[in-house]
């Protein structure tokens, strides 16, 4: 694709994901997405594995599971390609056309995953998605029925600190005034709720921030934001691979 073709059609789209689509061209993503990389563990060699992407978005980690030698890998969305949130399907399909990707892309909502419709992946990628479903432990059972070896999720959980499981429930725009934030659980209830959709063993690869950066950070965010900071201290994310 011509560069400055490329270039008008990539200020076209507003973009979550930041995503090098090579000749000098990097999308203009809100999300950090090469430091999420980071903090995932994504294996740097999947060759002859198969990727499932749940809430792929603009597809960032789709494509990455595909230069890593993934055999097949499976872009899936719902909410956000449909239009009904600030973000469509455009951007994923000019990253995919401008990348010359094999990636396949299916728009389907967590809840109606299946083994029979989608398959079974060796590696399923859940990635800032939990908190957005009104039914989370559904949604683990149903992400579960499609892993066949490892789930690398990431998510927000609340609640730190508690040593029984428990979940936070956020009615409105209570959590970073988004309608379609529902629930985190605290980390204990997140491992808890892993084991019973059927992981065996479950590893936390990046833990919550040590209680003085997240104090730090609330206090920051209530003189700037005039957010609660007994209640932001408590709050972060959390990145567990769980493996069956």
């Amino acid at each position: 694709m011509d560069v400055m073709e490329l270039r008008r059609r990539v200020a076209g789209i507003d973009w979550f994901h930041t995503i090098d689509l090579g000749q000098g061209i990097v999308t203009p993503g809100i999300d950090d997405t090469p430091r999420k990389l980071g903090a995932i563990g994504l294996p740097g060699d999947l060759s002859g594995q198969t990727v499932l992407d749940i809430g792929a978005w603009d597809g960032f980690f789709s494509f990455e599971a595909e230069r890593r030698g993934a055999k097949r890998v499976l872009a899936t969305d719902s909410y956000c390609w449909s239009g009904q949130a600030w973000g469509k399907k455009s951007g994923f399909d000019l990253a995919h056309e401008a990348l010359d990707s094999r990636v396949e892309s299916k728009v389907v909502d967590v809840m109606d995953l299946s083994p029979k419709a989608e398959g079974v992946f060796d590696w399923v990628l859940f990635l800032g998605v939990l908190y957005h479903v009104r039914h989370p432990l559904r949604a683990l059972e149903k992400v579960s029925a499609v892993t066949g070896k490892c789930l690398i999720l990431e998510t927000e959980v609340d609640l730190i600190g508690l040593r029984h499981p428990a979940m936070a429930f956020y009615p409105g725009t209570e959590l970073n005034n988004d309608p379609t934030n529902w629930w985190a659980p605290n980390p204990r209830a997140l491992l808890e709720m892993l084991r019973d959709v059927g992981f065996t063993d479950i590893r936390v690869v990046t833990p919550p921030r040590p209680l003085p950066f997240r104090m730090g950070r609330a206090v920051k965010q209530w003189r700037s934001q005039g957010k609660n900071p007994f209640r932001e201290y408590k709050r972060d994310r959390i990145v567990v691979h769980a493996l069956k």
